[in-house]
Formats: structure tokens, sequence, C-alpha cells
């Protein structure tokens, strides 16, 4: 076996404007076999295989055993704790993280209904010509041409979908995302001229998760992307200044956050993850 290589190429800008945050491929040979763990964030997933299936699990038993998911196509909901992925010898692919709000275009679903599932095949929820995309894409020569690939997909299929989203939800993520999960639900409601329960449950309806789980989320996306870029250019780890700036009361409650999304104190976190952070396969919408 050879020495390990890991490639990490970012679309710049993401394939089909806002509603794709971030589109990575990725390419890993020589690795040591393992598992990864897919962390919760404010974005849908779509993953494109391009060798193999991938194979997750809720738990780390479940992901190496016969119940683990399968599938060369993962379109993943908001979730609130780790996915297990397992980790082979060899992989490549491309990474979608794709706004919660554009489900609708571009899955033909509200988000809400890949919520209660670790991942959906994504030909049961994108049909078979997904599948006639993964083939072209893995044909293709240069990531370049994949991207471009990949666009022209999601643009037909936006072009195709139908089913606005409520402006009320719509504004009160942008309220959300704006303070990067900070501010408080009478605001919020305040803010769209809604009842707390009813701003509650349309935005549940539409995003599979609560306004409060959703704030969450951007806060912690927010703090692992400070703390992760800190570790890739070699600074010490600040807790208390990364809590302070990414909305936490103090330190102990990041901890408390860190530890339900990922299984994981911070700093073992980042000890797990160091590779693939210093190869810049942490990013995910984060500038």
């Amino acid at each position: 076996m050879g020495p390990a290589t890991s490639e990490f190429v970012r679309a710049t800008p993401p394939p089909y404007g806002g509603g794709v945050v971030s589109a990575v491929g990725y390419r890993s040979r020589g690795q040591t076999p393992g598992l990864h763990r897919g962390l919760p964030s404010p974005y849908l997933t779509l993953i494109f295989s391009l060798d193999g299936p991938v194979v997750t699990g809720a738990t780390p038993d479940q992901a190496a055993g016969p119940g683990a998911a399968r599938t060369e196509i993962v379109v993943g909901g908001l979730h609130q704790s780790p996915a297990y992925v397992v980790r082979p010898e060899h992989e490549a692919g491309i990474q979608l993280a794709l706004h919660p709000l554009a489900a609708r275009a571009l899955l033909g679903l509200p988000a809400a209904e890949l919520t209660g599932r670790l991942v959906t095949d994504g030909t049961d929820v994108l049909g078979r010509a997904a599948a006639d995309v993964r083939e072209q894409l893995c044909a293709a020569d240069t990531w370049g041409e994949r991207f471009a690939r990949l666009n022209a997909y999601l643009a037909r299929r936006a072009a195709d979908g139908s089913g606005a989203v409520r402006p009320e939800v719509a504004e009160a993520w942008a309220w959300l995302a704006r303070r990067r999960g900070a501010g408080t639900l009478p605001g919020l409601a305040a803010h769209v001229a809604l009842s707390e329960r009813r701003l509650t449950a349309l935005f549940r309806a539409e995003t599979g998760v609560t306004p409060k789980q959703a704030a969450r989320l951007m806060r912690f996306q927010h703090a692992k992307g400070r703390a992760a870029r800190a570790f890739a250019a070699g600074a010490p780890l600040d807790l208390a200044r990364v809590a302070a700036d990414s909305g936490y009361y103090d330190h102990s409650h990041l901890v408390r956050d860190f530890r339900q999304y990922t299984g994981l104190s911070p700093s073992a976190w980042l000890a797990e993850e160091c590779r693939n952070i210093q190869a810049g396969g942490h990013r995910d919408g984060e500038d």
C-alpha cells in the first residue's frame, strides 16, 4: 500500500446558487479503515459516491454491522446526533450541503419529510434519473466537469419543481441565520408576526426541526468552524473565546452542545478529525 493521500476540491461558486451552500469533491487513497462522524448541521446532505456505496449507521456498531445503510446516493435531513460513516481504504464522491428551504425545489419534498431516518437512498427521493447522473459524474475526467454536470442537473430539477415555502418560515430562517442562532423565540415570533406556537408548527412542518433546534445547529456550526480553522492554522484552542464569539452562555454550554452533536468534547473531536481538518475537509458552508 502506498502513502495515504486525500484531495478536497470546493466548487466556487457552489452549483445552483443559494440552494446549495457548499459542494466538495473528495478522493482518498491508502487511508486506514475506520469510522468518520457525520455531524449535525443546519444543512441537508446530498452525496453522490463515485467509488462504491456510502455505509452509515446511527451507532458505531450499526455502521459496522448488517443493519448499516448502504447507498451510492445519500440524502440526509437535519438531525440532532452524529451519524457514523464507514471510512474505507479508498473513497471518492461529491458532497453537497443543501439549504433546507431549497428542499422542495431541488429534492421535490419539504426537508421535514427526511426526518426520522438517518439517510435516505437518493433514488427514492430523486428517481432513477439520479443514478444516470451519478454514472455521468463517475465517467467525467475532471472536478470542473463533474460540478458542471451537477449544476445542470440541479437546474433542471429546480425548473421542474413546485411548491413554495411560506414567507414567514423563510424569513424566520433568515433571521436566525443572520444572528448565527442567537435571539429568542419570542423575538423571532414577533418579527414574523406569528404566535410562538404557530411559528414553531409551521417551521417544523417545513424543516423537520423547531426554531430553537435550528438555532442550536447554526450556533454549533459556527463554533465548530471557528475551532477547526484555529486548529488548522496551528493556533491554541481558546474555547472560552470560541464560545463567546459563537453566542454561547459560557464554555460549559459549548461543551454540552459538542457532546450532543459529536459524542465528544471539543478537544477530543479536533484530535479525531485532525487529518481531515488539515486537509480542508471540515468546511461545510463556512467562510
